[in-house]
């Protein structure tokens, strides 16, 4: 039955005369049928409040003349969905909090409030307190604050009523204008909606001021000099209480914005003191018009970027001259930053806001009705204008409009950069706000959605969903703008960097595998939608839904300079949805940071340093799939993660007894050799600035997490997002090579090997140096080389172990790459093993054994990517002329003999 009443709804924001007032009358009655049935108190009261506002628009329409466009405009509005959500205590803290603004405190609108009495009922005169501030131009000319009849040209005579009836009556077409006063956005929001707040029987003036007279179809004089504004910002609507004291000037320029023909009107005035009061002051810095409007009216803004590639001319023209002409939409235009030989070439004010006062189509042209703002008025002078720059005072009542010029559609999006429409939210039926706050994450997560907020919507129809997201003001952002203003002024700035600076914001639309989850970071391919990053306070995501499938929304951002901002999400719709925070795909979430350092920025696998590269010790102690998310602060980095199998621990042959000397907790053991079946799960290339890789379930038990940059070197923070389904996760970093131990050099290895002393008749090169532990230790080798060592030698591949006695009945205890022979500029290293030194004396002692495969180019022999060189290298302490550097890594002290050709098995 409900649903049956929305379709009516939704035809009747489209229908006029009779067939509107045909879908209003029947979505009434099925309101009240729904309300009789309902069991839950709430539905009831909520059906019943719909069948009063539908009768109520029902009378208006019946009343109403049918035929004209102007008819149109003035048509009896439809009812404003308002947001039933009950909000949470943290919301509710989150709006009242956000209430402060620049000294002044502006509660959320509960109900029409009074104006201020005095005890005895008397009227007293209202004095607002609070400062507003003006430019140094400003101030120059300023005259002090006046009241309406002390301002030039105010009447005086014994008829009230006729001298102060001009104050508040409006002519049937308002020409206001702006002079001094830096708020061009506003004044020509207050032109490009003044078709609708003006004397008509549904104006919307009427819901927006106090004291405002109904039935004249005006605002009222307030006895008290007291006005009250509702205005929407800050995630509602909020009363802002003014005096109708405006600033005079001692000049014939003016501070505020005027009516030139009728001078003496003062209520788009007083409504512009009212925002500017909540937007800083009169040295206003600069805004846009569709944020305006916003505030002015609670109509829903949207920004429309005229330059993109990707604009369909035809579907925006249709779509707006539709809405505008049934009084649905308000529309002002905004210009980018023109070159000043073309500002007076084109008659158009580079970042300037302009209002749209009438659409027409005649003889196959589309055209746009054009006004600027400004008193002294520059207005185009193309094709089909015969505009020129001229002055017209104020108070002037030419019907010329000299500030006035048509425009055709296509020139318009030759010249202007935006198209800001504010839509009507009567439009929709249903509205549901959210508040949340959103404390900025580190500057590493920046590029992924880990700490953004999201949330799962799901709708039961296919019918079109809006997503408005709007950023509450705070006094920080005016202090941005203000400096920036005053470095634009100083000529080392452009209001389009001022605007940069308050940082963009943006709406992505997203499929997940698990509908109602969070996404990780931007997947272009399961993305449905995303709105260009703006600096505006809001933006606005359109999209049709799947129904029945959840889909998750993203707010995303980027330099956004503030620690703490809150926001509002509002979502717009002809049936009720559900929407609730997105969840997170698995239960445990761990975050992590560090860094690749000089050490440890090994680069990636195709160098020989990738095992010096950040490794972390996962440990599951249940099933559980494992999900990474890894970023970096340096966007320009190409990062990758791998989650691989952690290898296992080696131990020596001792006897049973010897057993018990091995430590009960073993520490963490780093990776120092890979192939393809250790890898578990990778993310599939190197990313710039972050990067994301998911497992199957896994079988509890240790593995390990290896991150790495592209190129050896680059030094960058990062942060690890480890995410299971195993309450018992733990996470450890593994310490580097060497770390905490003691690490003994060997001496170099002989600068010639091939030499008759240590070569071998065929076969690999073997070579062999006695360890002296003095007591039971942990240790493991490392070589390494410099891969630039002597280009024109090489070695073809290289093996290093640790032997356990001589001879054939020698005891291997570990060895690089599990045994097999490998480029040693990758470098090459054991595992890690435990040894007794008086036992190992027993057994026939500890073996550092070195084998080498093959050398081949230049002089002296043999060429690999480890060459073990000739004599003019010279020898390095533990290096040699090969340039190969052998290192015990222990945890006690040992000590090392020289080298000697080892025997053949």
């Amino acid at each position: 039955m409900e649903a049956q009443a929305l379709e009516h709804e939704r035809r009747l924001a489209t229908a006029q005369g009779g067939e509107a007032l045909k879908h209003a009358i029947a979505a009434a009655e099925l309101y009240m049928q729904a309300a009789g049935k309902a069991e839950i108190p709430e539905d009831r009261k909520r059906f019943r409040r719909k069948f009063a506002e539908l009768i109520s628009l029902g009378e208006r329409l019946k009343a109403n003349n049918e035929g004209s466009r102007t008819a149109a405009v003035a048509a009896p509005r439809l009812p404003t969905p308002e947001s039933t959500r009950p909000l949470t205590t943290a919301e509710k803290t989150i709006v009242l909090r956000a209430s402060r603004l620049h000294g002044n405190i502006f509660r959320p609108w509960e109900s029409a409030p009074g104006l201020e009495k005095a005890p005895d009922g008397q009227i007293p005169v209202y004095n607002d307190p609070s400062p507003f501030s003006l430019s140094l131009e400003q101030q120059a000319i300023f005259a002090g604050w006046r009241r309406p009849a002390e301002l030039p040209g105010a009447k005086n005579g014994d008829n009230e009523e006729e001298c102060l009836a001009p104050l508040m009556e409006a002519q049937a077409d308002m020409d206001l204008a702006q002079d001094l006063a830096t708020d061009c956005s506003v004044v020509a929001s207050l032109c490009a909606a003044a078709r609708l707040l003006g004397p008509t029987q549904d104006s919307l003036l009427g819901s927006l001021m106090i004291p405002f007279d109904h039935e004249k179809k005006r605002p009222a004089i307030s006895q008290s000099g007291q006005y009250i504004f509702r205005m929407y910002f800050n995630g509602c609507w909020r009363s802002v209480s003014i005096d109708d004291r405006l600033p005079a000037s001692k000049t014939d320029r003016t501070l505020f914005v005027v009516d030139r023909r009728n001078p003496r009107l003062i209520w788009p005035a007083l409504m512009e003191k009212a925002y500017l009061k909540i937007r800083g002051g009169y040295d206003f810095p600069g805004s846009n018009s569709g944020t305006d409007l916003h505030a002015l009216t609670g109509w829903i803004p949207e920004q429309i970027f005229l330059q993109s590639d990707d604009i369909e001319l035809d579907e925006i023209w249709n779509r707006v001259k539709k809405s505008y002409d049934n009084g649905n939409a308000i529309l002002t235009l905004g210009t980018g930053n023109i070159l000043p030989e073309e500002e007076k070439v084109l008659g158009l004010v580079k970042e300037h806001d302009y209002a749209v006062v009438d659409l027409k189509q005649e003889d196959g042209s589309r055209l746009l009705r054009i006004k600027n703002p400004w008193v002294d008025s520059l207005i185009w002078t193309g094709v089909g204008s015969s505009a020129t720059l001229k002055t017209h005072t104020v108070g002037s009542t030419s019907d010329e409009s000299p500030n006035q010029f048509w425009m055709a559609f296509e020139d318009v999006l030759q010249h202007f950069d935006s198209l800001y429409v504010n839509w009507n939210p009567a439009l929709f039926s249903h509205r549901e706000d959210h508040h949340f706050k959103w404390d900025m994450c580190d500057k590493t997560e920046e590029l992924v959605y880990t700490h953004n907020p999201q949330y799962s919507i799901s709708s039961p129809s296919d019918n079109p969903i809006w997503v408005l997201l709007s950023r509450h003001w705070q006094d920080g952002e005016l202090d941005i703008l203000r400096q920036r203003k005053a470095e634009k002024d100083r000529g080392s700035d452009s209001l389009a960097t001022v605007s940069k600076q308050l940082g963009f914001t943006a709406l992505a639309l997203y499929t997940t595998p698990q509908p109602g989850t969070r996404v990780p970071l931007l997947d272009s391919s399961r993305r449905q939608a995303q709105t260009p990053y703006v600096d505006s306070p809001n933006t606005l995501l359109r999209y049709t839904p799947t129904p029945h499938t959840p889909q998750t929304l993203v707010v995303t951002q980027t330099e956004l300079p503030l620690v703490t901002y809150s926001f509002t999400l509002s979502f717009f719709s002809l049936n009720p949805l559900t929407i609730t925070p997105a969840q997170h795909r698995h239960a445990f979430n761990i975050p992590l940071t560090g860094a690749w350092t000089r050490r440890t920025a090994g680069g990636s696998a195709s160098h020989p340093s990738y095992f010096t590269n950040p490794q972390y010790s996962l440990t599951l102690t249940s099933p559980s799939a494992v999900s990474l998310v890894l970023s970096t602060s340096s966007r320009d980095i190409p990062v990758h993660v791998a989650l691989v199998f952690s290898p296992p621990l080696t131990t020596t042959n001792y006897p049973s007894q010897q057993q018990s000397h091995q430590p009960q907790h073993q520490p963490p053991r780093r990776v120092t050799s890979l192939s393809g079946r250790d890898i578990l799960c990778s993310s599939t290339e190197y990313h710039l600035g972050c990067t994301s890789a998911s497992s199957p379930v896994l079988d509890p038990g240790t593995y390990t997490i290896m991150l790495s940059t592209y190129e050896p070197g680059q030094l960058a923070p990062y942060t690890l997002l480890v995410s299971t389904d195993c309450a018992g996760t733990t996470i450890k970093p593994i310490p580097s090579d060497g770390a905490g131990r003691l690490r003994t050099l060997l001496p170099p290895l002989p600068p010639n090997p091939s030499h008759q002393q240590y070569s071998q008749p065929t076969g690999p090169t073997r070579l062999r140096a006695r360890l002296y532990p003095s007591r039971l230790i942990r240790l493991n080798l490392l070589a390494t080389q410099s891969p630039t060592h002597n280009n024109n030698r090489h070695i073809t591949a290289a093996r290093i172990s640790l032997d356990l006695g001589t001879g054939p009945h020698r005891t291997l205890l570990t060895t690089s790459h599990d045994g097999e022979f490998a480029d040693a500029v990758m470098g090459l290293r054991t595992r890690e093993v435990d040894v007794d030194g008086p036992e190992a004396e027993r057994r026939g002692g500890l073996w550092v054994v070195w084998e080498e495969i093959g050398r081949g180019g230049g002089e002296g022999g043999g060429g690999s990517s480890l060459g073990l060189g000739g004599a003019e290298s010279g020898g390095t302490a533990g290096g040699g002329g090969n340039g190969v550097q052998i290192e015990v890594l222990s945890d006690g002290e040992v000590d090392v003999g020289g080298w000697e050709r080892a025997e053949e098995d």
